[in-house]
């Protein structure tokens, strides 16, 4: 058996593996349930027919110099392999009874989804490997396709596809301004109906096309031509549309989308914080909640009206800065012990800090002071009174009053002249507000000369102090101000929910600040923005799959370290760091003539 053969199987087995995992943990089963194409494609058919697929590509892929018909063969067969392990699963469901004693997730429906609904389950079976060895070589016509059409397409067909499964978010944003009949020609109870999916796809595809073939050229072109004074008012007119456009978004998305804009604004304030400290000055920290926990909590003892808050509650607004310093004062004291700690100590040292607090926070020792288990309640919403609600009353109600003619609408003042930010879409700008402040702070401190100290330390500790940087210093400062942002999320959280609970300050947030920084991109703050939307903002639009969002979380970040290392959306020196280290590792050495 030759290498190449040997490559196929392997890739056939392991890609019907994951096949074979992903029905026996019961994904198929619960994507089963959501359209792509309205009662055409359902999320589970493109999981289980991409599979097949994605084998033919990689199997065709890795034949360089092989003819067509090689990889026509190779792609069949890693396509036919794909299928192996799932018709096994077939056989032994039919001979074992009381299979679903020790597999619970197959069940009929799993087995009407592999066997295509095939009443005979043995042709079933044959028939989808038959399918899926058609798929291996459209795999391979994939592959052969030329690079200037087979990124357009892919990225159409995936935006297409995303359009798809997000369809019930797109038709509740729709549903008020198109008429029913409208509605019911795009869109199914889920799924795009397919004229339109084809037709997006078409559109899609085309202009991705356009752009890949010189519209980015052109555009790149016309913006070096433009004098700096036109660059300069460009950017205006480009920042002044985009506040506008977040102003009134909460109007476009409703009650439930806006509080799923919410929950992605929290973790883009937490991960914004953490990625001063991992991002760029690399220090590993796992305790990041601790922050969290710690600006939750001062909240809500100077605003709380319960037994726990003082006898004179202050206003949100003066609670606020006591929080970020206090959270600031806990990332400093923590700081101290670790500093000559790197790497997986840090982090261990880091995490014992995270349990600690919550530890506490449990405990009967401290709940006199916080309550304990039953946490504390009766903390006060957000709101701004007196004359500066006025002030705005008289900007916004004249504004609100244009905007509500194209049913839109911003934040308003209600019959007492107050603004409360108590519903989701009124918090929606207390978390915009505090978002685009950090941005601001986050941007400044990239390009600083304090920034370029952290990313020294990241890159060679000991480096770095040769070249007189004191490093203790930049580390307690990258702590300190890591911690502000968690403090700040912590003090809106505590407002925005009422109450809080230890319950709320688990590990688990830590992990999920840390992954979505590293699917985002370390060290780049767009990708804090794009890793906080795909692990926040999708598993809580896909609400239904919520309990394997922790497995859709280890995924996400084995195929990121796997296929793009440097993230979604990496900083220019983290992508030059990770190209340059892969192109020293397949470098060609050159012979010098002495």
């Amino acid at each position: 058996m030759n290498e190449e053969l040997r490559g196929t199987i392997k890739t056939g087995l392991i890609a019907g593996i994951v096949t074979l995992s992903l029905g026996m943990i019961g994904i198929l089963v619960a994507f089963n349930e959501r359209f792509i194409v309205t009662d055409v494609v359902t999320l589970a058919d493109l999981l289980l027919f991409g599979m097949a697929v994605a084998a033919g590509y990689l199997a065709a892929n890795s034949l360089k110099q092989s003819s067509v018909v090689s990889k026509l063969l190779h792609g069949g067969l890693a396509g036919v392999l794909t299928g192996m392990p799932t018709f096994l699963l077939i056989l032994l469901a039919r001979s074992w009874e009381d299979i679903r004693s020790s597999f619970i997730n197959v069940g009929p429906d799993l087995l009407d989804i592999v066997t295509l609904n095939n009443a005979n389950e043995i042709m079933g079976g044959i028939l989808l490997m038959v399918v899926f060895g058609v798929l291996g070589l459209v795999g391979v016509g994939i592959a052969l396709l030329p690079e200037r059409f087979r990124r357009p397409i892919f990225m159409g067909l995936t935006w297409s596809v995303g359009s798809g499964v997000m369809s019930d978010i797109l038709s509740g944003i729709l549903r008020p301004r198109l008429s029913t009949d409208t509605l019911r020609s795009l869109f199914g109870n889920t799924g795009l109906q397919p004229v339109p999916f084809t037709v997006l796809f078409v559109v899609l595809t085309a202009v991705f096309f356009w752009w890949q073939q010189g519209g980015q050229t052109r555009y790149h072109a016309l913006r070096q031509n433009l004098t700096p004074s036109q660059q300069k008012n460009t950017r205006r007119i480009s920042i002044s549309l985009l506040v506008i456009f977040l102003f009134i978004l909460p109007s476009l998305l409703g009650v439930y989308l806006s509080e799923i804009f919410n929950e992605v604004g929290r973790f883009v304030l937490m991960g914004l914080g953490l990625n001063i400290a991992i991002g760029l000055a690399g220090l590993l920290d796992l305790g990041y909640v601790t922050n969290f926990a710690v600006g939750a909590y001062i909240m809500a003892l100077l605003t709380s009206s319960s037994e726990f808050g003082l006898d004179n509650p202050w206003s949100f607004w003066l609670a606020v800065p006591i929080c970020i310093l206090a959270a600031m004062f806990t990332g400093f004291i923590l700081a101290l012990p670790v500093l000559k700690m790197r790497g997986d100590y840090l982090a261990i040292a880091t995490l014992g800090f995270g349990e600690i607090i919550r530890v506490l926070a449990r405990s009967d020792a401290l709940k006199p002071v916080i309550g304990g288990a039953q946490g504390i309640l009766q903390i006060p919403a957000a709101q701004i009174g007196g004359f500066l609600s006025q002030t705005l009353g008289y900007v916004l109600n004249p504004i609100n009053s244009f905007l509500e003619r194209f049913e839109l609408g911003i934040l308003a003042t209600n019959n007492n002249g107050e603004i409360v930010f108590g519903n989701p879409p009124q918090l929606y700008y207390l978390f915009i507000l505090a978002s685009l402040l950090m941005l601001f702070i986050s941007r400044r401190l990239n390009n600083s000369r304090t920034g370029r100290r952290w990313m020294a330390i990241r890159e060679d500790e000991d480096v770095a102090a040769a070249m007189g940087i004191n490093t203790t210093n930049a580390k307690v400062l990258a702590f300190t101000l890591s911690a502000a942002s968690g403090g700040l999320a912590g003090a809106i959280f505590a407002a925005k929910l009422g109450s809080i609970f230890p319950s709320s300050f688990e590990l688990l947030i830590s992990i999920n600040v840390l992954a979505l920084i590293i699917v985002g991109g370390l060290g780049s703050i767009p990708g804090v923005i794009v890793g906080a939307f795909a692990l926040v903002g999708i598993p809580q639009l896909l609400s239904e799959f919520a309990e394997f969002r922790l497995l859709l979380y280890g995924i996400a970040l084995i195929v990121m370290m796997l296929v793009r290392p440097e993230g979604l959306w990496p900083s220019e020196v983290h992508r030059r760091e990770i190209h340059r280290e892969g192109d020293d590792e397949t470098a060609v050495p050159v012979s010098v003539k002495p």
